[in-house]
């Protein structure tokens, strides 16, 4: 695996961009098995809480080339051809949307550029930390064509609505510290280092609440995100019904009390059965 790569350290995963060479523009072997990555992590029920960064000088610069060459530059002028485009592009979609899905946090740690289908992947993450010189943009309208694997779909829940249109119609740039006055990153550090730690930081303290109310947390903000206030409150009341947990109650209060770290049961994994892209909680 070339597209990136995976360690763990405990209950923590990274996920690190391996293309510097590239900027780590995403290509065909990462659209193959991102998704998956993720699923596979997920499934293990260990993992609660999962950092995204890049090798290099930038953390993405898009869709790699590569891809479009090999026929993402889809021919549309029959029927045939559109429903094929259309089925294209959905699998795009569903390759972040899986960010969204897994049971446990991710956090995005950029540094340099994130554009194009980067800003769509960070889009998708949690919780998003950049660097002093790092910067978003969305560069598809630069290159002729509308946005289409979630950042306008997203961005728009995140950012106020006119900065999402000027970044859409202009293709300028949203600095660090631009991004973060305006609430879409949670912290700008001072270089790359100093982001991926604060990032693992922030994983490691993520990883030591309780991960059943961590993924209701995650899923239940996603859901508000899409629904209305009644009836997000109604789904809250029946998953809580589901996630209510006393033994992880009883802990964290009981660590309090001590001064010490709760100890918390994983997640249990996931049987395999069926889609695990569509089991996975989050809305």
């Amino acid at each position: 695996m070339t597209a990136f790569q995976i360690t763990r350290d405990g209950p923590v995963a990274h996920l690190r961009l391996a293309r510097p060479e590239a900027s780590n523009a995403l290509d065909a072997e990462f659209w193959r098995t991102f998704g998956p990555a993720l699923r596979e992590l997920d499934a293990t029920g260990q993992v609660r809480a999962l950092v995204i960064s890049g090798a290099g000088r930038n953390f993405c610069a898009g869709m790699d080339i590569s891809v479009f060459s090999g026929g993402a530059i889809l021919p549309a002028d029959t029927s045939s051809e559109r429903q094929a485009f259309h089925h294209a592009a959905r699998q795009l979609q569903d390759t972040l949307t899986t960010l969204e899905k897994v049971r446990f946090p991710v956090i995005a740690a950029v540094h340099g550029a994130c554009v194009g289908a980067g800003l769509d992947m960070v889009s998708a993450c949690d919780l998003r930390l950049a660097s002093a010189e790092a910067y978003f943009r969305i560069e598809e309208i630069n290159i002729g064509m509308m946005a289409d694997v979630g950042t306008l779909q997203r961005l728009p829940k995140i950012l106020p609505d006119a900065v999402v249109r000027e970044l859409a119609y202009l293709g300028t740039s949203l600095t660090g510290d631009r991004a973060e006055r305006l609430g879409f990153v949670n912290a700008v550090l001072p270089d790359a280092e100093a982001t991926v730690a604060a990032a693992l930081e922030m994983a490691g303290a993520i990883a030591r609440k309780a991960p059943l109310a961590i993924s209701g947390s995650k899923a239940a903000i996603t859901h508000a995100r899409d629904h209305t206030v009644a009836e997000s409150l109604e789904w809250a009341a029946v998953m809580q019904g589901t996630l209510w947990n006393p033994a992880d109650i009883l802990a964290a209060i009981q660590a309090r009390r001590n001064r010490e770290d709760a100890r918390f049961a994983d997640l249990a994994p996931l049987s395999g059965l069926g889609d695990q892209a569509d089991s996975a909680g989050g809305g």
